[in-house]
């Protein structure tokens, strides 16, 4: 590997910006695909080409690790199809109703919707600091989706597109959550088969979706669009968010994934010209200082 490049997969903090900066643009690359391509067949599109680009690397682990995998199949389904397959339906469907930048902010609610599955599920034990970041950041999440107004949520409800995001973002919690009974396989076989799984899950929705509309014509930009969300957020993220941990560990690694929602809200500013409101603002301070207040015991710890 040439030296400069070997500086750059050497360099932690570089690494997993650059991951959390593609994963924040993902939002955007959904919402530009909004307008012209149909959000369950941009979906099964990108994990087929993922799934193919990946094969020559990881065909010997598979192979090697085939027996381990067979055995764990109905697990590994579970996983790819919640924490690829369902949220990635369900954010690029949401991006049809609401714009990049709650998205952005929504996926900020995750840390805490898996503190809240992990007390609700496994009885782990909660903090008093804990709850109250809980609170903070649902808070901030219902500002954001009411768009400065929550007590219109009692009266009108959620809309359409923050209402599946938030679903998806149960979906995606719900997958880090499982990851604790992942099998014991390489990370490259792991990917290959997560990837599959989401295809396999997004195959009947396309389906579906292809029957009932007709597919708008695709625009160069679109191709690209696409081109963005298979090699960054699907490929190198995962690549760059790995060797990171790799380096530093999970619990200093996964600090950087807070910056999902900053990146994902200016990228969607600069990018698509959204309106950055003041409940935008406040929203994801309100988020971010309530993920601090439920991470700052782990933040002792590490």
């Amino acid at each position: 590997m040439p030296s400069a490049i070997r500086k750059i997969f050497d360099n932690a903090y570089l690494l997993l910006i650059l991951a959390t900066l593609a994963w924040g643009g993902n939002a955007v690359a959904g919402k530009m695909a909004a307008g012209d391509w149909l959000p369950f067949s941009i979906t099964s599109l990108r994990w087929l080409l993922v799934l193919l680009l990946l094969l020559p690397f990881v065909y010997s682990h598979l192979l090697a690790e085939r027996q381990t995998l067979i055995a764990n199949a109905a697990k590994m389904f579970a996983l790819g199809g919640l924490g690829m397959g369902g949220f990635n339906l369900g954010m690029y469907l949401a991006l049809n109703y609401t714009s990049a930048i709650n998205v952005s902010i929504e996926q900020a609610s995750m840390p805490l919707v898996i503190l809240f599955l992990n007390f609700m599920l496994l009885r782990q034990r909660v903090l008093w600091q804990q709850l109250c970041g809980l609170a903070v950041a649902i808070g901030g999440v219902w500002l954001t989706t009411t768009r400065g107004q929550p007590l219109a949520l009692f009266e009108s409800g959620l809309n359409r597109g923050d209402a599946i995001m938030l679903g998806a973002c149960v979906l995606y919690a719900s997958y880090s959550v499982g990851l604790r009974w992942k099998p014991k396989v390489s990370w490259q076989s792991f990917m290959f088969c997560l990837a599959l799984c989401a295809f396999l899950v997004s195959v009947p929705f396309t389906a579906y979706e292809l029957w009932h509309q007709d597919h708008p014509a695709l625009q160069a930009v679109d191709w690209l669009v696409l081109a963005y969300v298979v090699i960054f957020p699907s490929l190198l993220s995962q690549l760059f968010f790995a060797r990171g941990v790799e380096l530093i560990g999970a619990n200093r690694a996964g600090q950087f994934i807070n910056l999902v929602p900053i990146f994902g809200a200016a990228l969607a500013v600069i990018v698509l010209g959204e309106q950055f409101r003041w409940y935008h603002a406040v929203g994801l301070l309100l988020v971010l200082i309530g993920i601090g207040l439920a991470e700052r015991r782990f933040s002792r710890e590490s």
